[in-house]
């Protein structure tokens, strides 16, 4: 009898420690976020861009609303890397009957490429912090390579945290740069465009200003 109470325990034990330990591990605290990786504040960031109009003005709008990350180490511009996203449903000039043409197929085709993404290859180190970032621009399923001009990050803050908690650290850039959008086959009015009466420049000066955060 007492034989076979410790041969049940046995088994009991056996059967018991695999359970406990996969409990345990399931609760065991996950890998902390890699600390250089900043999520761009979606809410005060902003992908603004201006076109000349009929020769004699300038037409400007926001692309709409911008995500993503970057990853920079806090110290050299040598680090950063970027991952940027643009819902172009999103769209704004002020003038909804504008906005509705550009998400058309038109232009932005927005129903069939509702984002634009831009993710860096490469860094430039420039003078004074600025530097410049090159990486693979996609707008209306065309992918072409562009540099954006961008400025020395703001120096970083420290937010603190509700109630004790972990703060959360702030920076922020501008970066700029300038397409063709004929390059992306937004091409409305092209026949007009090739006889000489551009109603829309081919040229938009695109403006990314990012506001970044991380724990």
């Amino acid at each position: 009898m007492k034989r076979f109470a410790i041969l049940s325990a046995l088994a009991l034990a056996v059967f018991v420690a695999p359970v406990a330990f996969s409990t345990l591990s399931a609760q065991a605290p996950q890998a902390s976020a890699d600390p250089n990786t900043w999520a761009i504040d979606t809410n005060h960031s902003a992908a603004n861009f201006a076109v000349k109009h009929m020769l004699v003005s300038t037409v400007r709008g926001t692309l709409g609303p911008v995500r993503g990350a970057v990853t920079w180490d806090g110290k050299s511009v040598a680090s950063v890397k970027a991952d940027v996203n643009i819902d172009v449903n999103g769209i704004s000039t002020d003038n909804s009957g504008r906005d509705t043409h550009l998400k058309s197929a038109d232009f932005f085709d927005a129903a069939t490429h509702p984002t634009i993404t831009f993710k860096s290859t490469r860094v430039q180190p420039g003078a004074g912090g600025a530097f410049t970032l090159v990486g693979d621009l996609t707008i209306r399923g065309t992918t072409k390579e562009v540099t954006l001009d961008v400025e020395a990050p703001a120096t970083v803050i420290a937010q603190p945290g509700r109630n004790g908690g972990a703060p959360t650290y702030r920076t922020g850039t501008t970066a700029t740069t300038t397409v063709n959008r004929f390059d992306y086959g937004l091409k409305w009015n092209s026949l007009i465009e090739a006889g000489g009466g551009a109603v829309v420049g081919a040229d938009v000066k695109v403006t990314l200003d990012l506001e970044l955060t991380r724990r």
